[in-house]
C-alpha cells in the first residue's frame, strides 16, 4: 500500500533541499514530483494570503483613509511603499554587493545603529541600505545613514517589493525583530538574497498567536537562512512557531550595546532651568500611552503635597497624542508648558509636555526617578534601557510582556522597581525621600546594562559568516 504524502512530509523534503550541508541523505528522484508539488502549494499558499490581504486592505481602506486625513499618518513615503524606488537613493553598480537592513521604527532604529557600523567596517565593499515603516524611524535613519540609503519598507504585495529587489539585488537582507511578512520572505528568497533575522524576540503577547498559526508559518520561516535570538527562551519559541533548529542561535540583544546619545541642546537649557529655579525632584515619564498619563499626574499631584518644587517631564509615546495630553492637563488644572513652545520659564511644580522627537532618551540623564510607559496598562511596556543606561532609578508597571526578559533581567538583580496604578504613587515617594535607596537601585540598573554588552559583535560576526558561505 502506498502511503499519502501529507504536506508536513513535503515540508520535511524541502527542507532537506535547502540544507544539504546538514543532511546525509541525498533527496532522491522520485521526490522531484513532491517538490514540484510543493512549489505548487507554496504559489498557492501566496496566492491566497495576497488576495486576503488585499481584499482586507480594501475592507479597511476608511481607517487608513482617516488615519492619513487626521494623524497625517502613512502619507509620507507613499509612492515608496507601493514600490516606487525612490531617485534619491545611491544605487549599487553593477557587481556591487548590497545589504538591506529592516528597522520597523525608532527602536529598531536604534537598535541596529551599531549593526549597521560594524557592517560597513568589516564589509566595506557592501553598500548598505537601511528600510522602515513608521515616520519616526524613516527621519531618524536618514538622521544616522543618510537620505541616499534610506527608504520606506514596501507593501507586502509583488508589484511593491519586486522593484526593489530589482534596484538593490540584496546579497542579504537582514531583519530587526520580527517581522515575519510571508510575500516579502518568498520574494527575498527567490531573488537569491540571504534572509537573516536579527534580534529576533517572541513576546508572549505574540506567541498564543503564533502558535495557533505555525503550520502556516514554518512554510514561510523556511524562507529565513538564520535567527539570531535574544535570549534562549526566544529560541526555543522560534523553533516552536516553525524555524528550523539549525538555523536558530542566540546572539544576545542589540539594544543593550545602544549608548547613550550625545544630549541635544535642550539637556543643558532645562539643567540651568531646574537649578536656577531650585526645582526638585525630576520624575521623567517617557513612552506613556493612552490611559497612564491621569494616574501619572495624580501620582504627581500626590508627590507635590511633600516636595512642592517636584517637575514631571511627560513624553507621549505617539505624537498624536500630545493635543489630548496637553488638554487633559489644561483639564486636571496643572501648569504645563510644551517643549515646542518653552522659552526657559521656571519649571518647579509643574509638567513640561515633551511634544517633540528623539528628545527623551538624552532627558533620562537629568531624572531623579524615571517611569517607562506602556506598562501601567495592558500594552506590552516599552524598553527600560534608556534610563537605566544613566544609572537612574526605574518604576514600570504591572503590564511588560513584550520586554518580559530585560524586565526579568533587571528584577532578578533589583535593579528595577515594579508598580501597579494602587502603588505607584506610595513608590515615586519612597525613592524620592531615601536618596540612598534611590541611587542604589540606579547603580545596580547601570551594572546590570554593562553585563550585557556585546550582542552587536556577536552578531555582525554570525553574518559575515553566512556571506562568505557559498
Amino acid at each position: 500500500m502506498h502511503r499519502i504524502i501529507e504536506l508536513d512530509d513535503l515540508y520535511e523534503i524541502r527542507i532537506r533541499k535547502a540544507t544539504p550541508s546538514r543532511v546525509s541523505r541525498p533527496i532522491q528522484p522520485k521526490h522531484q514530483t513532491c517538490l514540484e508539488w510543493l512549489n505548487l502549494i507554496s504559489s498557492l499558499y501566496s496566492f491566497f494570503y495576497s488576495a486576503a490581504l488585499a481584499v482586507g486592505m480594501l475592507v479597511t481602506l476608511p481607517y487608513w483613509l482617516f488615519q492619513m486625513v487626521r494623524h497625517g499618518k502613512y502619507r509620507k513615503g507613499l509612492a515608496e511603499r507601493l514600490g516606487r524606488v525612490p531617485a534619491r537613493l545611491n544605487l549599487p553598480r553593477d557587481g556591487e554587493p548590497a545589504i538591506w537592513v529592516h528597522a520597523v521604527s525608532v527602536g529598531e532604529v536604534l537598535a541596529v545603529t551599531g549593526l549597521v557600523k560594524e557592517l560597513q567596517r568589516r564589509s566595506p565593499q557592501h553598500r548598505i541600505f537601511v528600510s522602515t515603516t513608521t515616520d519616526t524611524g524613516q527621519a531618524l535613519a536618514r538622521k544616522r545613514f543618510g537620505d541616499p540609503h534610506v527608504f520606506y519598507f514596501p507593501m507586502n504585495f509583488a508589484f511593491a517589493i519586486r522593484p526593489y529587489m530589482r534596484a538593490l539585488h540584496p546579497q542579504m537582507i537582514v531583519i530587526a525583530e520580527t517581522e515575519f511578512w510571508p510575500n516579502f520572505l518568498r520574494f527575498a528568497r527567490d531573488s537569491g538574497a540571504r534572509i537573516v533575522v536579527v534580534n529576533a524576540r517572541i513576546s508572549d503577547r505574540s506567541w498564543p498567536s503564533y502558535r495557533r498559526f505555525r503550520r502556516v508559518l514554518r512554510r514561510w520561516l523556511i524562507n529565513v537562512d538564520l535567527f539570531l535570538a535574544q535570549t534562549p527562551e526566544d529560541a526555543i519559541r522560534l523553533q516552536d512557531i516553525g524555524a528550523i533548529p539549525e538555523r536558530v542561535r542566540v546572539s544576545g540583544n542589540l539594544k543593550f550595546d545602544i549608548p547613550a546619545p550625545d544630549p541635544p541642546p535642550i539637556v543643558d537649557r532645562l539643567r540651568r532651568s531646574i537649578a536656577q529655579s531650585s526645582a526638585d525632584p525630576v520624575l521623567v515619564c517617557g513612552s506613556t500611552v493612552d490611559g497612564e498619563e491621569p494616574l501619572l499626574l495624580r501620582a504627581f499631584e500626590n508627590l507635590r503635597v511633600q516636595h512642592t518644587r517636584a517637575v514631571m517631564i511627560l513624553a507621549p509615546r505617539h505624537p498624536e497624542r500630545f493635543p489630548a495630553v496637553a488638554a487633559l492637563l489644561a483639564q486636571m488644572s496643572l501648569q504645563f508648558w510644551r517643549r515646542s513652545l518653552w522659552n526657559g520659564q521656571p519649571l518647579n511644580g509643574g509638567v513640561l509636555l515633551l511634544d517633540t522627537i528623539g528628545e527623551l532618551a538624552a532627558l533620562y540623564a537629568i531624572a531623579d526617578v524615571a517611569f517607562v510607559g506602556g506598562s501601567l496598562v495592558p500594552r506590552g511596556g516599552h524598553n527600560i534601557i534608556e534610563p537605566a543606561q544613566y544609572g537612574v532609578a526605574t518604576v514600570v508597571g504591572n503590564h511588560t510582556e513584550n520586554f518580559r526578559d530585560i524586565v526579568g533581567l533587571f528584577q532578578s538583580r533589583g535593579a528595577v522597581r515594579i508598580a501597579g496604578p494602587a502603588e505607584l504613587p506610595l513608590v515615586f515617594m519612597e525613592l524620592l525621600a531615601d536618596d540612598e535607596k534611590r541611587r542604589a537601585l540606579g547603580q545596580r540598573a547601570a551594572e546590570t546594562m554593562r553585563s550585557q554588552v556585546g550582542a552587536t559583535s556577536r552578531t555582525a560576526e554570525e553574518l559575515q559568516r553566512l556571506l562568505v558561505q557559498p
